[in-house]
């Protein structure tokens, strides 16, 4: 009889081990399955190259502004003169659709860093330019549908929300800033 329960004690353990093995086989084949779905969500090289870019800021005069592509939107990026970081500072919150001050959206005031995509419909304002109409605050215009930004790049006028968005950005030196 003692034999007997050993021979059964050894059947138990043997069918334990398989039966481990076998889960242990189980999980190794479904991690070695389901790695490859979940590592092709990650963002490709091109997306993560573009996840952020320095802007050298030593080539901008005063009263000049650049546009640079960030993430495929266009970034706006104004050297404000004297005169336009006044009129900036000198509006009131109740004098916004969108209230925010001046200081709550520059961190250096001579430096306007924003999202050149209206906050309508997406298009792109014109002023970055000279020659282009800059709209009744001397910021931006979106002639599809009249909105009108200031020089400090809010909504004072149109269908436009909000204020145009301020990307992410640090200044890295006096002369460079890093977005995103």
């Amino acid at each position: 009889m003692a034999e007997t329960s050993q021979a059964a004690d050894h059947d138990e353990s043997r069918r334990d081990f398989l039966v481990m093995a076998a889960i242990g086989m189980g999980a190794v084949g479904a991690g070695s399955f389901a790695w490859p779905l979940i590592d092709q969500m990650n963002p490709s090289a091109d997306v993560l190259a573009l996840a952020s870019t320095e802007v050298d800021l030593s080539k901008i005069e005063v009263g000049q502004s650049i546009t640079i592509k960030w993430r495929g939107k266009p970034v706006f990026v104004r050297r404000r003169t004297a005169e336009e970081i006044k009129i900036a500072e000198a509006v009131t919150a109740d004098q916004l659709p969108d209230p925010q001050t001046d200081a709550d959206r520059v961190k250096k005031s001579e430096w306007l860093v924003l999202l050149g995509v209206c906050t309508h419909l997406g298009c792109v304002p014109l002023g970055q330019k000279p020659s282009e109409a800059k709209g009744e605050f001397g910021g931006w215009f979106c002639p599809c549908h009249g909105s009108h930004y200031d020089t400090s790049g809010r909504i004072r006028k149109g269908p436009a929300p909000r204020n145009l968005e301020v990307p992410p950005y640090e200044f890295l030196n006096d002369t460079s800033i890093k977005i995103g």
